[in-house]
């Protein structure tokens, strides 16, 4: 194992990496004392680097929010990391997508905020639901680019934050009382079904409590570091996986399913 690395060596060879469906050894095997807060220089630094190469920042996605998947992966943390113009669109113009140069894909039913202005530290959850103008459901497709998804939290947050393409579903713009906004991202259900007959379900507590709490996270893990970028009005933010994320190959067919909340459901085919 080297004992040493950089922020720009790693960030070119990600950047180097993306889409291209090879695959590497995880940072934390190659090089000692690799952790967060060297994986948050990397996420600032290949965001930059993809700016730099015409692409736009948008939002950002949280990962492994859902504990009930941790000792799957091996994770201990939720991660954060960007996502882009270039890989977010709508299920209306994009039914399906073909995950090609993305190594071992998966399938994931979101639920995704859109912020109407800029979370501060220390806020309520009353607070954060005045930050949030409307929803929606999502599909995330995540890949590994490290073998079999063995990996570290450090990893996986350098790694695009395992991002390769999110697909919204039909906006809800929250309306009613502060506490109706409040049950319904709280207490919705999902069944996220292939054509197959493959069936998982979940609900939105299973995503550290709710998505508000999400974004909580998400306000102060950036908070607590000043190299990450603010959030930002305007801005998506992904809550993660509200189920088991289900590997995917060409001709599945899936749908999400949701109660609890008046959003449509949402259906994709991988090509």
């Amino acid at each position: 194992m080297d004992k040493t690395w950089s922020t720009a060596q790693l960030s070119h060879e990600l950047v180097a990496l993306w889409r291209t469906g090879r695959q590497a050894e995880p940072f934390s095997r190659r090089f000692a004392q690799f952790d967060l807060s060297a994986a948050y220089d990397v996420v600032a630094e290949v965001a930059r680097l993809r700016r730099k190469l015409g692409e736009q920042t948008v939002g950002r996605k949280i990962g492994f929010t859902n504990r009930s998947i941790w000792g799957q992966l091996g994770i201990t943390a939720p991660i954060w990391n960007f996502i882009f113009d270039t890989t977010v669109s709508e299920t209306v113009a994009q039914p399906s997508i073909n995950p090609y140069g993305m190594p071992e894909p998966r399938i994931e039913p979101e639920m995704v905020l859109h912020l109407a202005s800029a979370p501060v530290p220390g806020m309520s959850t009353a607070d954060l639901l005045e930050c949030i103008d409307w929803v929606a459901p999502a599909f995330e497709i995540v890949f590994s680019i490290f073998p079999n998804w063995k990996f570290t939290a450090a990893d996986a947050a350098a790694a695009y934050g395992v991002h390769g393409a999110l697909i919204l579903g039909e906006r809800f713009h929250l309306a009613g009382s502060r506490r109706q906004r409040d049950e319904q991202l709280h207490s919705f259900t999902v069944e996220l079904e292939s054509e197959a007959g493959e069936l998982r379900r979940g609900r939105a507590t299973d995503v550290l409590g709710g998505p508000v709490e999400a974004l909580r996270f998400l306000r102060e893990e950036i908070g607590h570091r000043p190299e990450c970028e603010p959030l930002q009005p305007g801005e998506l933010i992904t809550t993660g996986t509200l189920t088991e994320a289900m590997p995917v190959k060409a001709g599945d067919v899936w749908s999400a399913r949701f109660g609890g909340v008046p959003v449509s459901s949402i259906r994709l085919r991988i090509e």
